[in-house]
């Protein structure tokens, strides 16, 4: 049987070759940062990782991770609730509610797997999610996983949340459940009318805050401070992979209740491996970091505002963004790709985007700004913007 499948996947794989967009893996062989070595021997600048604050390599992380694999061991070899609860789980557990304001934590091995355990556990088919049309797939796994009933409302917009809110009005428990950040685009939705739309038609709110965590608000505490509303939604799942160290790790947090429930119930967290210690240690360490000094946040901001900036005036088509994400608009997948490309020979490492990870016709280069960057980075990557979008047309 399997001679005629893998005649059928070689010719996909060889239409998805010929249409430009096969994804090739580039081999990184030095640690993540600004400027990393690829394979070849090259340096390149790194604007496409989520390495926000510049934390991936930060010398206050390793030392943490080194000092919880000397006290703790390597792996747990275990699930929580058996033997792979240690004190760190615990303490990095309440580091998290502090931070976003909750009342308890529940770690995850990912980000995919806090957003896909969430639902089941908490509803029926007597329920309503009521989703962003532009959640990430974590979130649309999730809720294929549960029974409760259906409603997908315009991304960020309140008029269709609200007709969707009406729709299930007969649900016995309804939860609106939206990205911070919508990690294509860079988008912020209006999270405050949001809360109030839930207090008026009896819902509850759940935030995924994996690219707005660190990022968004004056002191990176998300898309609840950035709108003076902390305390106020029932649940926000996020990562440790993307501005809190760049490592692994998911967790949701919120009412007490509701987290005590999801590790009664929670499928991924019940029958997943605990977090090594040394991860949880560095967890632990970043967030007294980041309760310490504003320093890195204070310098992203800056070094987004001046990226986009530059990146308008040079005339590019830039999506509004609240956030460190900044999508070049290119609209052809093919294009994104071959631009993308040209960078890299630019010395910039960025990566083209397109269908499915886009809707179709709505290819971009999403470029992703870092505490670690600093003015000289950012001035040659708009250099390079400037020279390769004149020779393949995209600016004038």
């Amino acid at each position: 049987m399997y001679n005629n499948f893998k005649e059928f996947l070689t010719k996909e794989i060889q239409d998805i070759r010929d249409a430009g967009l096969y994804k090739e893996e580039r081999i990184i062989v030095s640690p993540q940062g600004a400027e990393i070595t690829l394979e070849s021997g090259k340096k390149v600048l790194n604007f496409c990782a989520n390495n926000y604050l510049g934390l991936s390599n930060h010398p206050e992380l390793v030392k943490a991770a080194k000092e919880g694999l000397d006290h703790h061991g390597y792996g747990m070899s275990s699930v929580r609730f058996i033997c792979g609860t240690t004190d760190l789980h615990k303490k990095l557990e309440q580091k998290i509610a502090e931070f976003f304001g909750m009342e308890d934590t529940i770690l995850y091995a990912a980000a995919f797997d806090a957003n896909g355990g969430v639902f089941e556990p908490l509803l029926t088919e007597q329920d309503a999610i009521i989703s962003d049309s532009l959640n990430h797939a974590s979130i649309i796994d999730g809720v294929r996983l549960c029974k409760a009933q259906r409603f997908r409302y315009q991304s960020a917009d309140m008029e269709d949340l609200e007709t969707q809110l009406k729709a299930a009005k007969d649900a016995r428990f309804k939860v609106i459940v939206t990205d911070g950040v919508f990690s294509m685009d860079g988008h912020v939705p209006n999270v405050k009318r949001m809360v109030e739309l839930a207090n008026q038609y009896d819902a509850m709110v759940m935030i995924d805050e994996s690219h707005s965590a660190g990022v968004v608000g004056k002191t990176g505490r998300g898309v609840t401070e950035l709108f003076d509303i902390r305390g106020q939604v029932e649940l926000i799942t996020g990562t440790l992979g993307k501005s809190f160290g760049g490592a692994i790790g998911g967790f949701t947090t919120g009412k007490k209740e509701i987290i005590e429930m999801l590790r009664q119930r929670s499928r991924p967290y019940l029958f997943s491996n605990s977090l090594p210690p040394m991860v949880v240690n560095a967890g632990i360490r970043m967030f007294e970091m980041m309760s310490e000094t504003n320093e890195l946040q204070d310098k992203l901001h800056a070094n987004t505002d001046y990226f986009l900036g530059k990146m308008t005036e040079a005339g590019f088509d830039i999506r509004p963004t609240q956030s460190a994400i900044c999508a070049v608009m290119l609209y052809d997948a093919k294009l994104s790709q071959d631009m993308a490309a040209k960078l890299l020979d630019e010395g910039i490492y960025v990566i083209g985007f397109y269908y499915p990870v886009v809707a179709k016709g709505q290819a971009r280069i999403r470029v992703q700004l870092s505490a670690a960057h600093t003015r000289e980075h950012l001035d040659k990557t708009i250099n390079a913007f400037i020279k390769v979008g004149r020779e393949m047309g995209v600016i004038k």
